[in-house]
């Protein structure tokens, strides 16, 4: 059944209406400043990556062709309701359906020094992941780049065990440990020794990020990517245009008081907002 309902969405040639980049694994390199970022993505504006609140095989599937159709260059996965084990097949079964889609994960809760083997795991099984995110990597504002005991070791276990995805690192995130808005500019400075993508939000899901903030985060970052994953919406997205390079949004373009599933209207509705 489930075999059916897929082929049902895809056009009449079989395959997705929408040429999404290249799996990481596929990349010479990882992106690692905007001008690589955007062009991965092959967008000047912000990278729309819907965050899907997975349930199961079907609503997960269901969500991916949503993202495909609105035009968005990937999405995110993440398992707000239950372990890592029970998340895995559903990984598994969405990289068999989108065999060419871009798709991270975030492990909710989990830092990168224990995802990143289960991510190289998945790899070796022929189900690549192209990039994970932590909420929290574990990045310490009150001292220098060169005195990050936690952040280096997420490095090192990163390249040991043969992970070639894209890492989109939380700093100064939402329900992780409180950082003193004063402390911005070095948290924000310090991460882009550590990550790929510097990853910042609002104070919780849904609640949308001060702009001084995202103002300072860009400034701190130089040319490093940011991407902001809490309370964009259509209506407020032309606020932060200038500063990210990334938009992973969930609530935002969701059906109206459900945390699950995609609205296509709002999707469209961003999409317009960006330019996209």
């Amino acid at each position: 059944m489930c075999g059916v309902f897929f082929a049902n969405l895809f056009s009449n040639s079989g395959k997705p209406p929408y040429a999404w980049p290249r799996r990481a694994s596929q990349q010479q390199d990882i992106a690692v400043n905007r001008v690589q970022f955007k062009r991965q993505f092959n967008t000047e504006a912000p990278a729309v990556l819907p965050v899907i609140h997975v349930t199961d095989n079907i609503q997960t599937v269901r969500n991916i062709q949503i993202a495909i159709n609105g035009g968005c260059p990937g999405v995110f996965l993440i398992n707000h309701d239950f372990p890592v084990d029970e998340f895995l097949p559903i990984i598994r079964h969405a990289r068999q359906q989108f065999p060419d889609c871009w798709i991270g994960v975030n492990f909710l809760a989990v830092t990168g020094d224990k995802a990143f083997p289960v991510l190289a795991q998945l790899g070796a099984e022929n189900t690549p992941v192209d990039a994970y995110w932590a909420d929290d990597a574990r990045i310490d504002e009150k001292t220098s780049a060169t005195d990050q005991p936690e952040a280096e070791n997420i490095a090192k276990i990163r390249t040991s065990c043969g992970w070639d995805g894209m890492y989109f690192g939380g700093t100064a995130f939402k329900k992780q440990r409180e950082v003193d808005p004063s402390d911005y500019n070095n948290s924000a400075r310090i991460a882009t020794h550590f990550m790929d993508v510097v990853t910042t939000s609002g104070i919780a899901t849904g609640h949308s990020a001060d702009l001084t903030k995202i103002k300072t985060f860009r400034s701190a970052c130089d040319d490093k990517p940011i991407a902001l994953a809490s309370g964009i919406t259509p209506e407020n997205i032309s606020e932060y245009l200038p500063y990210i390079d990334a938009a992973l949004v969930a609530t935002g373009i969701n059906v109206k008081d459900d945390f699950y599933n995609i609205d296509a209207t709002r999707l469209a509705d961003l999409m317009t907002a960006i330019g996209a």
